[in-house]
């Protein structure tokens, strides 16, 4: 890892804001936040993947993420008053509702300002969003480095904690530390090791595998129909019913299927009729257990009594959820589900 000088000076700007997921920070983030702050007098840290369910990929809250950036740079003699924070959530199929949350973040803290730059670095296609804020100057890091957030997750959950010191800052060491022993990295521990033994099983395929599967949004006065997940991956979350296409039926098939499995929705319920919409989610990376893509339908049962249920197949229990909570809890919710829901409701 190493810094290259800059030539030349530069103006000092106002503001500077860096993004990231910080998952954990580690000590290429905490050098480029370094550099940072010797051209900008307030540094704005976006953290992304905010109020997400913890998984593998982004196994701590962005509140944690914060008081961890904060507590490396107090240990590097920067005071707090110098950086300040935005906390953003995914949108995987809505790049418009992301950019503007994190437009609306930063002006919350520069408050009319145009005396704004943007720091960072472009090394690959993750990099894209650095050219989605025209108004703020580009101010790249000179900070290169191999180091990234998913090599410190892969040493901390195979137990590789001598390496992980050599990674991270000292104040995230110790929380990593500490986080070791609660009851939330052994969940986590057992996710981990769940999916690098599925993916295992697939390494050998002639082709990346890629799986299809089928999502139900069941809707009914003022109520989605969700159920929480029974087993790993996401054990405990709140998902859609929904499940894995067999070789010998349709999507629709599938879907409907999956419903009366996994919630006991009775079989005189006729989904069919109900079907209001459907739409097909290929994020690449919306599921940890390889590339998936969902076919989701949205049935909506009119008004009147919310029938009975009952969990089975994978999940330990089924649920009518108000639409008010469902739509103010992506934390609670396994993967992208919580996208697809909210991608059906806020159509009306």
């Amino acid at each position: 890892m190493v810094v290259q000088s800059s030539s030349g000076t530069r103006r000092k700007r106002t503001f500077g804001v860096y993004i990231g997921r910080f998952e954990p920070p580690h000590q290429a983030h905490l050098l480029v936040m370094l550099e940072a702050l010797q051209s900008v007098q307030k540094l704005i840290v976006v953290i992304g993947s905010a109020r997400a369910a913890r998984n593998t990929k982004n196994p701590f809250t962005a509140e944690e993420r914060q008081d961890l950036i904060w507590a490396m740079l107090l240990e590097a003699g920067v005071p707090k008053s110098r950086v300040l924070f935005v906390h953003v959530r995914d949108y995987f199929y809505n790049e418009s509702l992301w950019l503007s949350e994190v437009q609306a973040g930063v002006q919350a803290h520069t408050r009319g300002s145009t005396d704004v730059a943007l720091i960072g670095h472009l090394k690959d296609e993750s990099s894209y969003y650095l050219r989605s804020f025209p108004a703020w100057e580009f101010i790249p890091t000179h900070v290169v480095s191999a180091l990234s957030a998913t090599d410190v997750r892969r040493a901390y959950f195979e137990d590789r904690l001598e390496d992980v010191l050599g990674m991270v800052p000292p104040a995230v060491h110790a929380f990593l530390v500490r986080f070791h022993q609660t009851p939330e990295y052994a969940e986590l521990r057992v996710e981990y090791d769940h999916l690098r033994d599925y993916r295992t099983a697939w390494k050998d395929a002639p082709f990346p595998p890629v799986f299809v599967t089928t999502d139900a949004v069941v809707t009914r006065s003022g109520h989605v129909l969700v159920v929480r997940r029974g087993g790993m991956p996401g054990r405990g979350r709140l998902a859609m019913p929904g499940g894995f296409l067999e070789q010998k039926e349709t999507l629709m098939e599938c879907c409907i299927r999956k419903v009366h499995e996994e919630t006991g929705l009775g079989e005189g319920t006729s989904l069919p009729a109900a079907l209001k919409s459907q739409a097909v989610f290929d994020y690449p990376d919306r599921s940890q257990r390889g590339r998936t893509v969902t076919h989701a339908f949205h049935f909506d049962l009119g008004i009147g009594q919310l029938p009975r249920l009952s969990g089975g197949s994978d999940a330990s229990e089924a649920l009518w959820l108000p639409l008010s909570d469902a739509l103010s809890s992506p934390e609670l919710f396994f993967e992208d589900h919580h996208a697809i829901i909210e991608h059906f409701l806020m159509r009306g």
